[in-house]
This record gives C-alpha cells, sequence and structure tokens, in this order.
C-alpha cells in the first residue's frame, strides 16, 4: 500500500512539472477574477473603498462561493475598488506577470466594461489599458489580447461598452466583445443589435451561456448572436442532437471545471461533463475563468481532468485546441505551435 501510494504520488510529481513546464494558452479568463483579494483589498484601502468586511481575513473569506448571485456580488465588490486609472493599469500590468509566471504564452482576457464605466470615462479606461499593457510587456514575456465584457444584468450599458470596444478597436487594444453575468435572467436576444454592430465593425464577438441555464441558451447565443465562441456551455450534454450541431459547425466551447465545480454549475460528487462533450466531438478548450476567486490555476484545471482518468494524450489535445481557438492568425497560431511541437519533442 505504502508503494503504491508512494507510486502514485511520484507520477502526481511528474505531471505536476509537465503542466507547470507547458506552454499553455487561455481564451476565457476575466481581469477582475484573476486580481488576487489582498491586491483588491489594497486598492480598497488606498482608494477609502467601503467593502462589506472589516478585515483582510474577512475579505478572503467573502469570497468563498455561497451561490451565483453572492458571486456576482463579489465580483462587482472587487471591480468596484478600481477607482483609478492607475488602478486599473497595475491591475492588468500583474496580469500579465501572474500569466507569465504560469508559463500562459497568450491569453484572451474578458474585461468588465460594464462595471468599470460606472466609475471610469472610457478615454480614462483605455488609457489604463494601453498604459497596462505596456508594463506588462514591459516586465513579462506573456502577450494578451482584451475583450470587452458586457455584464447582462446591467443591459444599458450595452450601447456605452460597444462604443468604448471600437474605440479600443482603432487604438489596437480590444480585439471582441463578450457577455457574462446573470444567464437566466437576461438572455442573449436582449443583446441582439449591439452583436450585430459589432460583428459589422470587425469585433469578434463571444458569450457566456449554457453553465446556469439550459442548452437552449448556447442555441440562443450561437443563433441570435452569431457567437464564435462559448463561454463554458457545459449544458450542451444534456442535447446529443444540438451538441452535434456544434461538433460539425467546429465552435469552440471554453470549458473551466474548477469554475464549475465552485459556482454548483457541476455537483462536486459527479465527473465534470467536458468528458461528454469530448465524447460527442464537441471541441473543448481549457481556462481558469476567474483564478483568484476560486483559489485555482490554469495548470490545476488540468490536474483535475487527469484525476479523473484523463489521459496526458488528451490533455496535449486540449491544450493544443485551445491554441488554435485563438484569434491569432493563422501565422501568429503557426509560431507559437512551433513551441508547442518543440516541447512535446522534448518529453520523447
Amino acid at each position: 500500500m505504502i508503494e503504491q501510494s508512494v507510486e502514485q504520488a511520484t507520477v502526481q510529481t511528474e505531471l505536476d512539472r509537465r503542466l507547470a513546464a507547458m506552454p499553455k494558452a487561455e481564451i476565457h479568463v476575466h481581469l477582475e477574477g484573476a486580481t488576487a483579494p489582498d491586491a483588491s483589498y489594497a486598492i480598497a484601502r488606498r482608494n477609502k473603498v467601503d467593502l462589506p468586511v472589516a478585515s483582510l481575513d474577512e475579505w478572503r473569506r467573502y469570497f468563498d462561493f455561497r451561490d451565483f448571485p453572492h458571486f456576482i456580488d463579489v465580483y462587482r465588490n472587487t471591480t468596484d475598488t478600481i477607482r483609478t486609472t492607475d488602478d486599473l493599469a497595475l491591475m492588468v500590468a500583474q496580469f500579465y506577470v501572474d500569466q507569465a509566471r504560469q508559463n500562459i504564452r497568450y491569453s484572451e482576457c474578458f474585461i468588465s466594461m460594464s462595471l468599470h464605466l460606472r466609475r471610469l470615462s472610457a478615454a480614462e479606461i483605455l488609457d489604463a489599458l494601453a498604459q497596462g499593457i505596456e508594463r506588462g510587456q514591459t516586465v513579462s514575456s506573456a502577450r494578451v489580447a482584451f475583450i470587452a465584457d458586457i455584464s447582462r444584468e446591467d443591459p444599458h450599458t450595452q450601447g456605452a461598452v460597444l462604443d468604448l470596444a471600437l474605440w479600443g478597436q482603432r487604438r489596437g487594444l480590444i480585439i471582441g466583445l463578450g457577455l457574462g453575468g446573470l444567464e437566466k435572467e437576461f438572455p442573449p436576444h436582449l443583446f441582439r443589435d449591439t452583436y450585430a454592430r459589432a460583428r459589422e465593425a470587425g469585433l469578434h464577438v463571444v458569450a457566456h451561456a449554457g453553465e446556469a441555464a439550459g442548452w437552449e441558451s448556447i442555441r440562443e447565443a450561437v443563433g441570435e448572436l452569431h457567437a464564435e465562441r462559448i463561454g463554458h456551455g457545459i449544458r450542451v450534454v444534456d442535447s446529443p442532437e444540438y451538441a452535434s450541431v456544434m461538433r460539425e459547425r467546429g465552435i469552440p466551447f471554453e470549458v473551466c471545471p474548477v469554475s464549475n465545480y465552485a459556482v454548483g454549475a457541476t455537483p462536486l460528487d459527479r465527473p465534470h461533463p467536458i468528458r461528454q462533450m469530448v465524447d460527442l466531438g464537441v471541441r473543448c478548450t481549457l481556462n481558469s475563468d476567474d483564478p483568484a476567486m476560486f483559489s485555482t490555476t490554469l495548470a490545476a484545471q488540468y490536474a483535475v481532468l487527469a484525476e479523473q482518468g484523463f489521459s496526458w494524450e488528451e490533455l496535449w489535445k486540449l491544450n493544443t485546441e485551445t491554441l488554435d481557438s485563438t484569434f491569432l492568425s493563422a501565422a501568429e497560431k503557426a509560431d507559437y505551435r512551433r513551441e508547442w511541437e518543440d516541447f512535446a519533442a522534448s518529453l520523447g
């Protein structure tokens, strides 16, 4: 028994080493949700922001998941600590450092513009983003592209977010438009016209769907919004017929296992639906979503799936699929793919 335990620990250690060293891509991660509680607490204190807690320890405990509306409250309160361009620029620069530390070579990152527009002007947000990108590129090897995210529960902000995204596109700061937040209460069709304008202007469009609501939410996001990728989308397994449609269309799904467990979208005592999604031929990628809020990393997503029976070859395929599902050009993907291939060759 002891020998078996030692052998399992050795295998796990080797897997952890591989996952840490593996060059990775990530296409579903939120800037605000990737910011450590200690950092947002320090920003709040500096800006004299009232928080629903009295100490750093309470702030950390406040992050413990209760239900999805509470998670939205945590997310909004975290974002509300940002009051100046320096705050946002620091958050962006730190994101670069954190991604580089995990050997995440390329990321497409959501920024909750609906929430930041409550405190900062569009010009201030874009200036902060530009400053943060410049600092991040100076101190890290990571590359990041940004997607302006609309908060569903604030549908009145969608026009302002689109205008900001278009301005950011012209400045080379924003590549797309996203949709997150309370999925059941604010379905995709409410944002149809805004997404049409975004597509006409050449922005990439993506949407969270099929996590807190059923597979029909995915169908509406694809049918009404023409989403190029689906955030989460785990409820697609409830309709094998529609999963076959997604397989045929090759639409990537941005799967975030630890996040799904944390918010209760997947029960803790069940394997993650990604196994069913893969078996149905759905194009799956692997991502960390809100890593600081759920005390996780991108490598941890792979480790969870390894514990549930995914082979190294399957994990590696998810990593290459994530790279292939980015909005990079074919030439840029080819450059990264050589790095991926060099790593695979080094494993023998």
